[in-house]
């Protein structure tokens, strides 16, 4: 019988479930997917959760007889390990919520046996998932950094683990301050409740309002100087635009291309690794076009090697990331399967 590791991707509103061989190669690429239901407490979460589990199995030929654990990736923050604290996303009632203890009593009730399980960040998860896929057989160290509605960001260890920090905040790293006399902008605040400009506000949607509205007087006669649309939607339509060949556009992703190669520099001073795997909306060969892709990854290269140690220049290698919405399902039973094997004898 051979082995397996599930994880659960837990989101706001769908969760997702995948899993590994004992060599770490995904099972499959097809997700199972299940309804979160937060708006039912979290009971219906945890039902949610091993629906999917349960789905996953049904669909691969697999019993439960073959799982050895189980990740579940989840946003913070913590309280403590598997402890939920104040999250924007879910019911204040969420709040202590013991999350991880549930999902296992749960899965080991329908198992017929203790299925352990193992928690962390969403985004550490997903680049644990990445990393692997990057480094291959070696041991080499990762940061990814995923600009989408905010700034996700994980370091990978020679052990494939996240760095989650003492008190599970380690990465954080979209809540840096930005060098601001390096990209001559304002100090934005962010979303974080921060006002020294976070390096998500310069690489993610949630910047995006306020830097078209900082580039845009440049452009007098641009269609968005006059639309009647909401701002939000204005920002959302960047992207788009970008693809064409939009001045206002491809001069606000350039913008935050230098932020993210800047970022990129800094956590490489700190963090030295190997590899860098950059994801998010604007590398999804889906919604971007080669020529962008291109253009974006390279002015974060362009920003980065000033700032790096001469070696460093010569060696980090900068990726886009390949698993899409497959990475921290695929990350957290990574996860699951590296912390078995810890304890093993």
């Amino acid at each position: 019988m051979e082995e397996i590791y599930l994880g659960t991707d837990s989101g706001a509103t769908t969760s997702k479930t995948c899993g590994v061989f004992a060599d770490g190669v995904p099972v499959t690429r097809e997700l199972a997917q299940s309804s979160t239901n937060a708006q039912d407490g979290t009971g219906a979460v945890i039902a949610g959760w091993v629906a999917g589990a349960e789905k996953f199995l049904e669909r691969n030929g697999l019993a439960w007889d073959s799982v050895r654990g189980v990740g579940l990736a989840i946003p913070g923050p913590y309280q403590r390990y598997g402890v939920l604290d104040r999250t924007p996303n879910l019911p204040l009632s969420f709040v202590g919520w013991e999350f991880r203890a549930e999902y296992e009593e749960a899965l080991s009730k329908v198992a017929g046996r203790r299925i352990p399980v193992v928690t962390g960040n969403d985004g550490n998860y997903g680049g644990v998932a990445e990393a692997a896929h990057v480094r291959g057989d070696t041991r080499a160290t990762v940061i990814m950094l995923a600009p989408g509605s905010g700034l996700g960001a994980a370091y990978i260890g020679r052990d494939g683990l996240p760095l989650e920090g003492d008190a599970f905040a380690g990465m954080e790293a979209g809540h840096m301050p930005a060098p601001l006399q390096l990209l001559g902008l304002p100090a934005f605040p962010c979303g974080c409740g921060r006002d020294w400009g976070c390096f998500e506000s310069y690489t993610a949607i949630a910047g995006l309002p306020r830097l078209l509205a900082h580039f845009l007087p440049k452009y007098p006669g641009h269609e968005l100087a006059d639309s009647p649309l909401p701002e939000k939607e204005k920002a959302l339509s960047l992207r788009g635009r970008a693809q064409t060949g939009d001045p206002l556009a491809l001069e606000i992703f350039d913008l935050q291309a230098r932020a993210m190669g800047i970022h990129v520099a800094n956590l490489s001073i700190a963090l030295d690794a190997r590899y860098v795997v950059i994801g998010g909306g604007l590398i999804d060969p889906e919604a971007t076009t080669e020529a962008f892709r291109e253009r974006y990854l390279g002015g974060i290269r362009a920003a980065a090697d000033p700032w790096l140690y001469p070696l460093q220049r010569e060696t980090i290698q900068i990726f886009p990331a390949k698993l899409g919405e497959l990475s921290q399902a695929i990350g957290a039973a990574l996860v699951a399967l590296y912390s078995d094997r810890e304890r093993r004898p």
